[in-house]
């Protein structure tokens, strides 16, 4: 209906027109507000600003704003209702120059009032604003939620295209709102199009290269962004090359033969321009050759001599010859030899002033022989003189070490045998060098050249190492090197003189006088160490996981393994003996001997060990095995690694190896190379401590398997020691081609100190390095200071294996404790949690692992089910285990806890479940936040 020209009255909450009460409050107290008031003559209300589109990036909401004038009421409509008053913010003005209310309202739209929509179209407000004259609308404002996908719908392909060629490289960015904007990258910086008339990127996001220019050739990179996020495509590898041009023609060349009938060529190159950047080369011939004849040339000869000429006033006659029988012709070689010849014609008859010619004796020549006999002389005495001089210092610089390297296949430890080859009589550092060499007699010594144990710290004596007794031969040859060569196994002669080589754990570390000279050798062998390192926990029906600290082996209990209201006490341990698994033929221990227990527990899912090895990882050339402790000590094989099989699975990574096992008992890993280039990982290291001798310093340098329970043994009996990390350990790479490994000491400050005899450079047979058993290896160099005073000690280890791989261990450090930088044994990551229970003990929230296994764990025909989870965590092969499994997911997801356990965070999982998610809307709502917040919780648990 038309209203009355006059005004409505004012009620108090709302306008009163005729018998009809609108209600301004959203209450019931009227009807609903109506879409216009009737007009009148005047001015409708203007609106300055009205709402604009606008986006919600996360979950902040977006404020919507609206102006106009004259208006007494301005009220938002969204999607067709109005908004409720006490949403709306108003202020109002007085416009100075018309003297006409200003009236300014926005209101709030919220993340959550726009997901709850769900219409036809987008979520869209409105402004109405009233006069006393009627209403008016402004423009509709659509909200939307702000997004960007991560993956591009399509990643730029590299091209190899010709030099002048066209380059097109397509991108579609990912799909978001409002549509990103497309940037173009070339080696990560931006390409400005305007800059250059060559290049287009304004074509549907794609790049395009009008004539493709040497310097084209990089890296291109779709960089796209909106609002909310920027992506980057994969990058694209272009590459402009050049096909080969042929050059010029050289001249032909000479004729290749000097007589007869040959040929000539000429050539010609392909630069032109030269082919690069994988350009074509140059079709047809380089080289062109064609006959030719040349003339035979003709060497000149001798005709006869002339007949002697008369005899000359000096005494002498001549006689000449020509070279023209024939003469030379053609480029030939003229005669040889001289043209005249001249002799003496009286027999030394001749008379000069007036004496026969063979009375007179010119004073000039016998001066002349005079000369050169001084000259003989004094020549032949500075000679002798240089070679007594020379001879001397060389003996003085013997006499203070006669040696320098060792070969030690000795240091296996034990008692064995050996040879000393002496430098001369005489000499200090020789075998008893009172005693005149006898190469005739045999005479041996029964007792260990070398320590067995670390903490047996004795040396060898005069006394004691060189008293003839009943079982070492004694070999004296002439050398410049003392080498002793023992045997790589020990072996027991007779009986032990009780003099020789006392063997005790209660010595300590002595050293000889400085005068008495007598070698030091240590042996490379194993170190006393305790029998196991053990670990427990009690675990339930939540599952949890069990840590051996700085060892790298856990045990993974999951959730529901253990029956509820059952708990058991678990127990986990390594051996640190001598191995119980003996090697079979070629077969190397690669790994800890683990031992879980207790045996008879039975669980209802697979649980996850994880055991570290030292074997650098190739299925072509290492055959790897993991085996299993009987009840009665025998070793048997449980599986290939590689194999196929229902009973276990194995999943092995550069550094450990992950297996899932139904059964608790004694594990290890055993490889047998396949070829020559099979690779153990050898972790070396260098301690040092003080002698007893004050002026004394020994280093010692250890190789063991590369992993850390290895190490850790050498810790710990470095710290009962007294030893001190004096360089970060590394990795050696050592191969199994028989050859053996040195370990030498180089660059010693000359002047400052000197190396102890038969300790320079070492060697260890091949079998003692591969065949270990884990067992550490050790050396020792001794070292003494010439002065007190010296406190900074810098030099350089060798560890190499011949036609191997080489390690330089740098060590610069002060032998003064107080003064030394320490060098940390282990990170902490693991030392301080060794038994974890219950949720927290696990990356993925149970909530999570739920949703997961409900979405995978029902089969698919295209294969979108548990099988692309194991495919999406790099888990491919013996995918036959899981299927044996009532829940498949939950079984991979457990060894995705057991591998990523010191991982940083969880976005390997979360990218897999994102590409997943396209496909499953199950998983869509597990949000990247909600990961983030589950690696935090973890994360802050367990001290990472």
């Amino acid at each position: 209906e038309e209203f009355s020209s006059k005004l409505p009255g004012r009620a108090e909450h709302g306008w009163l027109c005729s018998d009809v009460f609108f209600d301004f409050t959203g209450t019931d107290n009227g009807e609903a507000l109506p879409e216009s008031i009737p007009s009148a003559p005047g001015t409708l209300p203007h609106f300055i600003e009205e709402p604009d589109d606008a986006y919600i990036i996360k979950s902040n909401p977006i404020a919507l704003r609206c102006k106009a004038r004259p208006a007494m009421q301005i009220f938002f409509k969204c999607n067709g209702e109005w908004v409720h008053q006490n949403e709306h913010v108003s202020e109002e003005t007085l416009d100075e120059s018309s003297g006409l209310k200003v009236r300014e309202v926005f209101i709030n739209v919220t993340r959550q009032q726009v997901e709850d929509f769900h219409g036809p179209e987008d979520y869209w407000c409105q402004c109405v604003a009233w006069s006393h004259l009627g209403t008016s609308k402004s423009r509709k404002a659509s909200v939307r939620i702000a997004y960007l996908r991560k993956n591009f719908e399509q990643d730029p392909q590299g091209r190899e295209v010709p030099i002048e060629g066209m380059i097109v490289l397509h991108c579609r960015p990912p799909e978001g709102v409002p549509a990103a904007e497309v940037e173009w990258l070339k080696n990560e910086e931006p390409i400005d199009s305007e800059q250059d008339e060559n290049i287009d990127t304004r074509a549907d996001h794609n790049l395009i290269i009008r004539q493709a220019r040497l310097s084209d050739s990089g890296n291109y990179t779709c960089m796209a962004a909106n609002i909310v996020a920027k992506r980057r495509s994969l990058s694209a590898t272009v590459v402009v090359y050049v096909n080969g041009g042929w050059s010029s023609w050289t001249e032909w060349s000479a004729c290749n033969v000097r007589c007869g009938r040959g040929w000539q060529k000429r050539s010609r190159t392909c630069t032109n321009p030269a082919p690069l950047n994988g350009g074509a080369f140059c079709e047809g011939m380089s080289v062109q050759k064609i006959t030719c004849t040349s003339l035979c040339p003709v060497d000149g000869s001798w005709e006869v001599w002339s007949e002697w000429s008369v005899c000359s006033p000096e005494c002498e006659h001549l006689r000449i010859r020509e070279c023209t029988a024939p003469p030379p012709r053609n480029g030939g070689k003229f005669c040889e030899g001289l043209s005249q010849e001249s002799e003496n014609c009286t027999d030394g008859l001749c008379i000069l002033d007036k004496k026969p010619l063979h009375e007179i004796k010119p004073q000039s020549i016998e001066n002349a022989s005079d000369i050169a006999l001084y000259s003989g002389l004094g020549a032949a005495v500075v000679a002798v003189a240089v070679l007594v001089i020379g001879v001397t210092l060389y003996r003085r610089s013997q006499s203070d070490y006669g040696v320098d390297v060792i070969d030690s296949s000795a240091l296996t430890g034990g008692f064995q045998t050996f040879n000393f080859k002496t430098v001369r009589q005489g000499n200090s550092l020789l075998l008893n060098s009172a005693m005149q060499p006898d190469l005739t007699v045999s005479r041996t010594y029964s007792g260990p050249i070398c320590l067995q144990d670390p903490l047996d710290k004795e040396l060898m004596t005069e006394s004691s190492l060189f008293n003839p007794l009943s079982d070492i031969k004694v070999k004296v040859q002439s050398s410049f090197m003392v080498s002793l060569g023992v045997s790589e196994r020990a072996e027991y002669h007779g009986k032990n003189h009780s003099r020789t080589f006392p063997h005790g754990n209660n010595h300590s570390f002595s050293t000889m006088h400085p005068r008495n000279k007598t070698p030091y050798i240590q042996n490379l062998s194993s170190l006393p160490t305790r029998t196991e390192l053990r670990t427990t926990g009690v675990f339930g029906h939540l599952g949890g996981r069990l840590v051996m600290p700085n060892t790298g082996v856990s045990l993974l209990i999951p959730h529901g393994a253990i029956p509820e209201e059952n708990s058991w006490e678990i127990y986990m341990s390594i051996n640190q003996g001598e191995p119980s698994l003996q090697s079979d033929g070629s077969e190397v221990l690669l790994s800890p001997e683990v031992t879980c227990g207790p045996p008879d527990m039975i669980v209802t899912t697979p649980f996850a060990l994880t055991i570290p090895h030292c074997a650098d990882v190739s299925s072509e050339h290492w055959n790897i095995h993991l085996k299993k402790r009987t009840q009665q000590g025998k070793w048997e094989e449980v599986m290939s690694v590689e194999d196929e099989s229902t009973s276990c699975y194995c999943l092995l990574d550069p550094f450990a190896c992950h297996v899932l096992l139904d059964s608790f008992g004694t594990y290890a890993l055993t490889g047998e190379p396949i070829t020559d280039c099979a690779v153990k990982q050898l972790k070396v290291a260098v301690f040092g401590c003080m002698s007893c001798n004050s002026l004394d310093y020994n280093l010692r340098v250890y190789c063991v398997d590369n992993t850390p329970c290895a190490f850790q043994e050498v810790v710990s009996d470095e710290r009962h020691q007294g030893g001190q990390l004096l360089e970060e350990p590394k990795l050696l790479h050592f191969k199994g081609n028989t050859f053996s490994l040195q370990i030498s000491v180089l660059d010693i400050p000359p002047f400052l100190w000197r190396i102890k005899p038969f300790t320079a450079c070492q060697e260890v047979p091949f079998s003692r390095v591969w065949c270990s058993n884990r067992q550490p290896l050790h050396c020792a160099f001794s070292l003494e200071r010439y002065t007190p005073t010296t406190t900074q000690l810098s030099c350089k280890i060798c560890i190499r294996q011949l036609k191997g791989h080489e390690q330089i261990l740098q060590v610069q450090t002060s032998i003064l404790e107080s003064e030394r930088e320490t060098i940390t044994f282990f990170a902490q990551e693991d030392s301080t949690f060794p038994a974890q229970t219950g949720p927290k003990a696990f990356k993925i929230p149970y909530s999570i692992r739920q949703r997961i296994c409900a979405t995978f764990d029902t089969p698919n025909a295209k294969g979108k089910d548990w099988q692309m989870l194991a495919q999406k965590n790099s888990i491919n092969r013996n995918l036959s285990y899981f299927a044996t499994q009532s829940s498949p997911s939950a079984v991979i997801l457990n060894l995705w806890e057991a591998r990523h356990q010191h991982d940083g965070d969880l976005d390997s999982l979360a990218c897999a479940l994102e590409e997943i998610g396209r496909t499953h809307t199950k998983l869509s709502n597990i949000s990247e936040s909600q990961l983030d917040e589950a690696d935090f919780n973890y994360s802050r648990q367990n001290g990472l």
